[in-house]
Order: structure tokens, then C-alpha cells, then sequence
């Protein structure tokens, strides 16, 4: 099936995007997503969505909005997600996505800082969520459930308004306002580990370049398959899993939940996958915790498949030379590699990886496995892609190299700063953010540590701000302990502390069902809080700990470590949206915990 590509260019807007998609593939099937009542996935074709959008920008339209408002929009990923932006963006509206699992606070905050009008929300459940804080949303004017309202969701409250009724009767053309490409298209709140969130505003020629030149860096079309799983308010997700495929004329897919997504990975079957590291990782657990249930047999094979694999996969790199065990591989991929890729659809060509580093060893088993593994990092001010890797040019332990028309370049602290048209337009209200983020030649300072090698891959090699200097000088990067550590199963969250101290400690959350089967070994109590944090557990832990570490040098050794067994959450504040750790708050949390392990240190 051959699929007219769109261009930036002929696009001019994201909403101009969307009509060109309209006008050349009507009858294509656009999005794919499970429908309850029937028990059925239910397609819907691109006309079906224009159809959908004129509908949308006629309930905006009553609404007294004009071009500039921001609304907002605060659902799952589903089509309604994409029709609500889109029928937003033809009429020259500015969209503020927000997080369904957002703290209550921090949402009342976005919506006040942003000035939105309209809210769109998923269900009754979210507003009871939200309802604390209703006296905290003075600009919002209605508030539109997809789902439908209890009659007793908020007596009196007359923002309050079912999508159904919203909608009812309304019938229009699709709306496409001439938008200049530089006009603000969108607000981004990034999750930020400290402090309050910003506003990254993005424009139509932001992210309609960053999506048309990560287009370029794979063959893809309109035979794709995207399954969508990462929140759409992820800018990653927006970028990669909506703008892009619509440039190209792929199908989306929407997953139903995380605890779904296996299921779904066999029903859709996928030929592209955009993910975060935490997905590979558990799937790379549950397979290890798996093997050990196997005969020794059965493991050797297991990882015969997996060198052989990656083996071949550096010879066809050209990295390495031929040998004579790759005429194995068809065997082994049959007998082995393919059960494992057939619990992820069986037909994946490209699993990108972002947001975060991928282990290295979690990548090479994969790879191993015959499945396309590509790295790749980005910040929401970028749109988000900065660099990644490519099918024929792939190497797991960088980050790739810069998409096509994106500039970077090693700063001050080996700091690694970009330049592109996907370059934000600055934080919403606030210039001195602003200025500390892009500097007068328009370079974008990503706060991350990186080098350049001779082929020009980019490697990330720390964070500016999130180094440990211990108290006798020497310099930790506890992001790369955290994620050494948490290679092993028993391991679910880490936090490395140090900060001018004398020696490392570790706040481990343990996974519960491995941490019980170690528990059985040592022959204690796993529900036991004393047992818990008794010596003879924690050394145990340790030695645990210090077999992921043995590859780093002397000084980055963890001494002492305190278990724990609550996970820390979005919900408690502990992470961030995006799940990543808010450093201050947990060691706030647990500071009783950090204080001890300092205090009655030993090295006996």
C-alpha cells in the first residue's frame, strides 16, 4: 500500500496536517480502539474523524472561544483525545494536555497558571478526584465529561456538562483556521522533579518538524501499525504515536490499559511500539523470573539464542565479522526467540525506546531476540526527539544521532545543547526560565551531560545537577547506579544517596513477590518489618546490590541500604507523571531512615 507522505510544508499547521491526511486517505482506517460494550475493536477511518472534528469545533464554537484560548483536555489515550485537539487546534485554539493520573493540586495549578476555559475530562471518577479543588479553577467555564456525570457529582456547579448533551445535534464541516506556523499550538507542562511544573509552549512548526524528521530516520507508511500506550500528554507520545503516523499514513492502535497491554500486543499485533525503558524492564523481569523456573537446559539454550542473536545483529552493523555459529540463528530464532516475540504481537519492526536510558544489557537481550531496539532521547522543549538511533546505523549503548535538521553540541560542563525549528517558543509567563533554558544564539541547554564520539553517536553521560559529590570529592552519577541495581528483579525502584556525605547509601522499594521468594531463602519473616530492616536482611540485600555494582569503580559502593515495600507513587508525589523520581521529596519522606543509616554506620 503506497501512502502520500505530508510534508511540513504542504501541512502548514497541525490542524492542516489533519485535513491533508482527510483529503488524501478518506477511507483509510485511521485509529483502532477496544470497545467495552461490544467486546470488539472498533475502526474508524479518516473521514469518520473529520466528520467527528466538525462536530467537536461546532460545541467549541458555542462556547464564545476565540483563537488563542487554551482548553484542555484530560483523558486516556482514545480517539475522542485526538478528535478534542484537533477540532481545538482548526479553530486556532492552544490545547493544554494534562496527566489522568495528575495530583489534584498540581491540576488545579496548570489550569489556573494557563488561563483554560474548557476541560475536557474522562469520567465522573475524575472529577470526584478533582472536586476538592474545584474553587481553585476560576477560568475554567464548563467543564465536559466524556463519560457523564452522577447526579450528585457537584450540586450546583453549573460547568458541569455530559459530552452527549454537549454534543447533541450538532452537525459541521470541518473547521481549518489559517494558522502561521510559528503560532503557539499547544502547552506542555513538564513533570518536573522539583518545584512547580512550566509551561513549554510548542508551535505548529515545532512539532511539525520534529514529527516529519523522525519520519525519516525509519521507513515507515501507511502498511504501520502503531500500538499507543504512552499517555498522549507525554509529548514523546504526541510526536511519535499521533503526528507522526498521521504525516505518514499509518493506523494507530489505542492499548486499554498497562495492565492490558500484553493482551493487546497479541490482538493488534504492531509493527511499531513507542515506549519508555520501565516496559522493556518489566517484561525483561517477568522473562528472567521465568527462566529460573527452567532447566539448566533450557537457560543455556536461552542465552545461546540470545549471543547468537546479538552476534548477528553486529555483524549486520558491521561491527563485527561473520562467524560460522550465526548459520544457528534460524534454528535457534524458531525454537526460541520467536515465542518470545510472539507475546509481543510477532510482527514488531520498530521498538523505540525514549524518555529515559535503556540499560544497556536490557537492550542487547533484546536485540538478542531479534527484536529492533532504538535508543533515543529528547526533552518537551525539543518537541520532543533530539537524536536516535536508525535501523542501519544502531548502536544500543548511545542515544543515536541528531534527526535530520537538528543541530547539538557539547557546552560548558560537557553540556549538551540543540538547535532545530523543534526548539520550544519559551515557558509559559515566565521570561526567566526562559532565558536560563535557550541562550542568545537560540541553543536549547538540556541539563544533560553528554559526549560525542568519532561516528558521531551521542552518548549521555550524566546529569548537570543530579551528580553526588561525596564528602571526600569524589563525583557519583546515581542514575546509572539506580539503573545498574535495578537490573535485578528484586529491585523495583532505587534511590542512590550521597550528597556530601562520607560514603552511598540505597532506598530500595523491593517487588513484592521476589522479594518473598528471597525472603524463603533467607529463611525469615517477608511480612516481618524487623525482619525487614534486621542486619542479617540487609547485608543479604547488599551483597545483592554490590554484584549489579561490580563494574563500577571503588568509591561507587553502597554501605548501607534501608528495604522498603510501599512503592512510591504519582499519587503520594513521589514521581513525577512520567514516573520519574522526585529526589528532595522521597528523601524528605524518609528522612528518618537516611538519618539512621549515617548514624549507626560500621564497616564491621
Amino acid at each position: 500500500m503506497t501512502t502520500t507522505v505530508i510534508t511540513p510544508e504542504r501541512a502548514g499547521s497541525l490542524a492542516g496536517l489533519f485535513r491533508e491526511r482527510v483529503d488524501a486517505s478518506p477511507e483509510k482506517v485511521a485509529y483502532r480502539q477496544f470497545d467495552p460494550a461490544r467486546g470488539t475493536w472498533a475502526r474508524c477511518t479518516w473521514a469518520d474523524m473529520a466528520h467527528e472534528v466538525g462536530r467537536w469545533q461546532m460545541a467549541l464554537r458555542r462556547e464564545g472561544l476565540e483563537p488563542g484560548d487554551r482548553v484542555a483536555m484530560m483523558l486516556r489515550n482514545c480517539r475522542e483525545w485526538i478528535t478534542f485537539d484537533q477540532a481545538a487546534l482548526g479553530l486556532g485554539l492552544v490545547t493544554v494536555p494534562l496527566y489522568t493520573d495528575d495530583r489534584p493540586d498540581n491540576v488545579a495549578y496548570i489550569l489556573e497558571q494557563a488561563g483554560v476555559k474548557v476541560l475536557l475530562l474522562e469520567d465522573r471518577a475524575q472529577w470526584r478526584r478533582l472536586h476538592p479543588v474545584r474553587d481553585r479553577l476560576p477560568t475554567v467555564t464548563t467543564i465536559v465529561s466524556l463519560r457523564g456525570f452522577d447526579d450528585d457529582s457537584a450540586p450546583g456547579d453549573p460547568r458541569l456538562t455530559a459530552a452527549a448533551d454537549w454534543l447533541f445535534g450538532l452537525d459541521g464541516d470541518l473547521i481549518t483556521r489559517l494558522e502561521e506556523p510559528d503560532h503557539l499550538a499547544t502547552i506542555v507542562y513538564t513533570s518536573g522533579t522539583t518545584g512547580r511544573p512550566k509551561g513549554v509552549m510548542l508551535s505548529h512548526r515545532a512539532l511539525l518538524f520534529n514529527a516529519h524528521a523522525a519520519s525519516q530516520c525509519a521507513p515507515l507508511g501507511g502498511e504501520d501499525v502503531f500500538l499507543s500506550f504512552l499517555p498522549l500528554s507525554h509529548t514523546l507520545e504526541r510526536t511519535a504515536g499521533y503526528f507522526l503516523p498521521m504525516a505518514v499514513g499509518a493506523e494507530v492502535a489505542f492499548a486499554r490499559s498497562i495492565a492490558q497491554l500484553a493482551e493487546d500486543l497479541r490482538v493488534v499485533q504492531p509493527t511499531v511500539l513507542v515506549s519508555v525503558p520501565r516496559i522493556y524492564e518489566s517484561v525483561y523481569a517477568k522473562i528472567q523470573a521465568g527462566l529460573k523456573q527452567k532447566p539448566a537446559f533450557a537457560r543455556r539454550l536461552f542465552q545461546a539464542t540470545v549471543n547468537t542473536g546479538w552476534a548477528r545483529f553486529e555483524y549486520l552493523q558491521r561491527r563485527a565479522g561473520w562467524s560460522p555459529r550465526l548459520l544457528l540463528w534460524p534454528l535457534l530464532r524458531r525454537l526460541v526467540a520467536r515465542q518470545v516475540l510472539e507475546r509481543l504481537g510477532g510482527r514488531l519492526e520498530y521498538a523505540v525506546c525514549g524518555g529515559a536510558p535503556l540499560p544497556p544489557p536490557i537492550a542487547r537481550f533484546f536485540i538478542g531476540l531479534g527484536l529492533p531496539v532504538y535508543h533515543g532521547y529528547g526533552l518537551t522543549e525539543a518537541s520532543p526527539v533530539v537524536t536516535v538511533n536508525r535501523p542501519d546505523d544502531n548502536l544500543p549503548a548511545s542515544i543515536g544521532k541528531p534527526l535530520p535538521g537538528v543541530e547539538i553540541r557539547i557546552g560548558e560542563q560537557d553540556e549538551l545543547l540543540t538547535r532545530s525549528p523543534s526548539v520550544m517558543l519559551g515557558y509559559w509567563r515566565n521570561d526567566e526560565a526562559t532565558a536560563a533554558a535557550i541562550d542568545s544564539d537560540g541553543w536549547l541547554h538540556t541539563g544533560d551531560k553528554a559526549r560525542v564520539d568519532d561516528r558521531g553517536f551521542v552518548f549521555i553521560t550524566g546529569r548537570i545537577k543530579d551528580i553526588i559529590v561525596l564528602g571526600n570529592g569524589e563525583k557519583v552519577p546515581p542514575a546509572d547506579m539506580e539503573m545498574a541495581i535495578q537490573l535485578d528483579p528484586l529491585f523495583d525502584q532505587v534511590l542512590v544517596i550521597g550528597e556530601a556525605r562520607p560514603f552511598l547509601s540505597a532506598l530500595v522499594v523491593l517487588d513484592d513477590s521476589a522479594w518473598r521468594e528471597f525472603a524463603a531463602e533467607l529463611d525469615i519473616d517477608p511480612d516481618s518489618d524487623d525482619d525487614l530492616r534486621g542486619r542479617f536482611a540487609e547485608r543479604s540485600l547488599l551483597a545483592r546490590v554490590q554484584a549489579q555494582l561490580k563494574d563500577f569503580p571503588g568509591y561507587a559502593r553502597i554501605r548501607r541500604l534501608t528495604a522498603l515495600r510501599e512503592p512510591w507513587t504519582i499519587d503520594d508525589g513521589l514521581l513525577t507523571p512520567t514516573l520519574k523520581m522526585k529526589r528532595a521529596r522521597i528523601l524528605d519522606r524518609h528522612r528518618d531512615h537516611v538519618d539512621r543509616m549515617y548514624a549507626d554506620y560500621t564497616d564491621a
